[in-house]
């Protein structure tokens, strides 16, 4: 078979020649109704064609026919009917020769001939003729998705994967893709990335699908660059700096300017924020080990200082003891260990008694993410006697067992093994009367669990009398009651 175009020899079968590129116009076969029609027409005509017999019912041989004894009327009207025979002859020949070419062109021009088609030459394995079925239905319909699909298909039977996959290309980037088969052509592309652990693909492939449903099923191979709860900028208080991102993996970042890799930081919680300048650079890094673009972030952080605390016990020695307060103790944190208060510190919250001994107290003020400068101050407190608060302990103790509150000194009243403790709190001056070293009352339970009563002793740290001592709601003040009167 010769191509009527440029004369090439062509595979039998083919709708195109793959020298020239010129579609093949194919009459197919007839129609049966076609051709049951016209045997039917030409059996008439050849009918038509007998001469009639002399005689009814006997048939007539033309060879041996005479004409001279025919009649003349009979003679005269033959040359007519020969040349009616000829002309519909013609006009039978042209006729289906149209017919042909009619149902040829509607064939060429059906999109949907043309697919029943090319399945009918999937099922042969005739893949070949099959994909020029597929590509003239798609140029009659070049907006039909499924068609794309089924030809793909057929790409990936032949194992032609730059086909196959420029088509899946070709749908992903069609707007009126609907989501179902979006989410098909996606499914699709991605396997054949993952098959090549061409992971880069995969997420260049996906940041740029703008489809929120597709992105989150695949996003164990996306790398989404980290998000900054903080916008840049000049902030006038500490900052707590939140990094987030899409998918999961790891986020690490620098924050001296240089690039951030897996060797950088970690980012396991915000990153605090203080007085200063700070440039910020995170990336994240998936489970496959693509990278995201780095996110640099440039903060100003100027915090506006906070009044420091005002100690008005000033450092020294002491002989009495003494209150430690604060003027305006809002938002004030203290230690008494030497290291810096934090919020996580004790909290001021009225006078505290000064410690037998040496102590230093350090003080802090800190108010929406900002804090004042530490106050230290140190003390030593030295009582003039020879009555310790080990003393005061032992003097609670054996008033309780006189009083058969306890059986023992280490506490215990029964069998339990639950008891009674005494422990010193502090050294204070009450109601200006005298110095009362303070013991609470603390209880035990069998489990070992230590839990304060609420009754506290006082015992007076010159004279050692023993008082039981009541304080307000307030905790400020304070009532002496003699253990005789209780």
């Amino acid at each position: 078979m010769k191509c009527p175009n440029c004369g090439a020899e062509m595979e039998e079968g083919k709708l195109y020649c793959e020298h020239c590129g010129e579609d093949i116009h194919i009459v197919p076969d007839f129609e049966p109704e076609v051709e049951y029609n016209m045997e039917q027409t030409l059996s008439d005509i050849a009918k038509e064609m007998e001469p009639e017999s002399a005689e009814e019912g006997e048939p007539v041989n033309p060879e041996s026919q005479d004409w001279d004894e025919l009649p003349e009327s009979h003679v005269s009207q033959h040359p007519f009917r020969w040349k009616f025979i000829v002309l519909v002859l013609v006009l039978l020949v042209v006729a289906v020769v149209c017919t042909g070419f009619g149902i040829s062109y509607s064939h060429y021009h059906s999109a949907d001939y043309q697919v029943k088609c090319a399945k009918g030459f999937v099922s042969l394995e005739e893949y070949d003729q099959a994909i020029a079925c597929y590509e003239r239905a798609l140029e009659l319909e070049p907006e039909n998705i499924t068609f794309k699909f089924e030809l793909a298909d057929i790409y990936f039977r032949k194992n032609n994967k730059i086909e196959y996959e420029y088509l899946l290309r070709e749908i992903v980037a069609d707007s009126e893709a609907t989501s179902e088969q979006l989410e098909t052509a996606y499914g699709k592309l991605i396997a054949i990335y993952a098959a090549r652990d061409d992971y880069k693909t995969i997420n260049d492939l996906l940041q740029n699908c703008g489809n929120v449903n597709i992105m989150s099923k695949y996003q164990s191979y996306m790398a989404m660059e980290p998000e900054f709860n903080l916008q840049e900028g000049y902030y006038t208080s500490i900052q707590p700096l939140k990094l987030t991102t899409f998918g999961s993996g790891k986020i690490f970042y620098t924050m001296d300017g240089s690039k951030p890799g897996e060797n950088s930081s970690l980012y396991t919680a915000p990153i605090l924020l203080e007085n200063g300048d700070y440039c910020i650079k995170a990336i994240y890094i998936n489970e496959n080990g693509i990278e995201s673009p780095v996110v640099t972030k440039n903060y100003h952080i100027e915090i506006d200082e906070l009044s420091a605390p005002e100690v008005t016990t000033v450092s020294g020695d002491y002989e009495f003891p003494i209150n430690i307060e604060v003027t305006d103790g809002n938002d004030v944190y203290y230690t008494t260990d030497g290291s810096d208060p934090t919020q996580n510190s004790a909290v001021y919250s009225g006078p505290i008694p000064m410690p037998l001994g040496k102590s230093t107290f350090r003080f802090l003020r800190i108010a929406e993410g900002r804090k004042s400068e530490i106050v230290e101050k140190s003390y030593n407190l030295v009582m003039n006697t020879e009555f310790m608060p080990e003393d005061a302990v032992k003097k609670v103790v054996n008033h309780a067992i006189q009083s058969g509150k306890i059986t023992e000194e280490s506490g215990s009243f029964d069998e339990s093994g639950a008891a009674y403790l005494y422990q010193y709190q502090y050294v204070t001056n009450i109601n200006k009367i005298d110095d009362f070293y303070v013991i609470a009352e603390i209880y035990r339970g069998e489990d070992g669990t230590d839990t304060k009563t609420g009754n506290l002793f006082a015992v007076n740290a010159y004279n050692q009398e023993l008082y039981k001592l009541q304080v307000d709601e307030s905790g400020r003040r304070y009532t002496l009651v003699t253990v005789s009167d209780i």
